[in-house]
């Protein structure tokens, strides 16, 4: 059986189908008997709105698409939580796509999107993405976008991001009032937002402390597990090992853990060691890991919020927000 049309409604109900439409949509200028006899028989019938003949009228859809480095990681599935919730919230549903870290497929998932018709986009950039332009093209279309933790000052947007600076600075000035002199800081990407400003807050918290800065103690790498096992391997080549580690985020920073321990070291004894975002496997670690709370959650809730803005606004007229949200330093066994 076919699904029910609002034209098989204005049939049964002797209404017009434009009647029947603002029934459904709760205008003002239909009366309330009418609108009850219209929800009744819908529900009677099974009645939903088409939402793609509604995209073909109105050139939108209502749905969000969410672009995002990797799903698996904790941080970005509580991200896709915040923004599901408001977005469900004002009566959009989202499309999660991931880039994997590369442009390429950063650049297909945003034109597939865009071919999608989606309302707007929530993007947190891959590692390896350099050139824009993709996002440009969708902005010039009229689809809005907002970007979130991985941000870049090439495009005019809305930008949600947490305090990387002061967060990074914040653990490097915990690690020396704890006495550590000798403080390594396994990096990310070097053309990614977050690994820049956090480690400028670690550069920064040395000079403070009056620490010297060594280049052979920052050692760059990604953003993953696997990361923090070839940047420690890269540690354990220096003349002097460091007394503590400060990675660019918990993921890195696990990685580490586990090499220092398989190499027999203790953590804190031999070497203290702290990450940056607070997932859930940093309490779980033995020793507990020193950590960043950077508010996930809200990263997407508020991202969602200044998209739903935009969406509501006069396009042309829109000025960009930039949203800094604030970290909390977490002290815990390992440091």
């Amino acid at each position: 059986m076919a699904p029910a049309t609002i034209k098989d409604l204005a049939r049964e109900l002797k209404l017009s189908p434009s009647t029947v439409s603002r029934a459904l949509r709760d205008h003002p200028d239909i009366s309330p008997k009418t609108k009850k006899r219209v929800v009744s028989l819908a529900n009677k019938l099974d009645y939903h709105p088409d939402s793609i003949a509604q995209s073909l009228q109105t050139k939108k859809t209502k749905t969000i698409g969410v672009i995002v480095p990797e799903i698996k990681q904790p941080f970005f599935a509580s991200v896709i939580n915040g923004i599901e919730e408001l977005a469900y919230a004002a009566g959009y549903t989202i499309i999660v796509c991931q880039s994997n870290e590369t442009a390429d497929r950063e650049v297909l998932v945003t034109r597939s999107l865009g071919s999608h018709r989606v309302a707007g986009l929530l993007v947190s950039l891959s590692r390896s993405t350099e050139n824009l332009d993709h996002f440009k093209v969708l902005q010039r279309r009229g689809v809005p976008i907002v970007f979130f933790d991985r941000v870049s000052n090439d495009i005019e947007a809305s930008k949600v991001v947490v305090d990387d600076y002061k967060g990074a600075f914040d653990v490097v000035e915990h690690l020396i009032k704890s006495g550590y002199k000798r403080i390594a800081h396994l990096a990310g990407p070097k053309n990614l937002s977050i690994s820049k400003f956090r480690l400028k807050g670690y550069t920064d918290a040395l000079q403070q402390g009056n620490l010297p800065l060594d280049d052979s103690m920052v050692v760059y790498g990604g953003l993953d597990d696997t990361d923090g096992i070839v940047g420690f391997q890269k540690l354990l080549h220096l003349k002097t090992l460091p007394d503590a580690i400060f990675a660019v985020n918990d993921p890195v920073a696990t990685g580490a853990f586990v090499m220092i321990k398989e190499h027999g070291m203790k953590i804190p004894d031999d070497i203290a060691i702290a990450g940056f975002s607070n997932t859930y496997m940093t309490s779980l670690l033995e020793p507990p890991l020193t950590t960043v709370e950077q508010p996930s959650y809200e990263i997407g809730k508020t991202a969602a919020q200044l998209l739903m803005e935009q969406i509501n606004s006069n396009y042309e007229n829109f000025i960009p927000k930039f949203i800094v949200l604030k970290t909390h330093l977490i002290v815990r066994s390992s440091t």
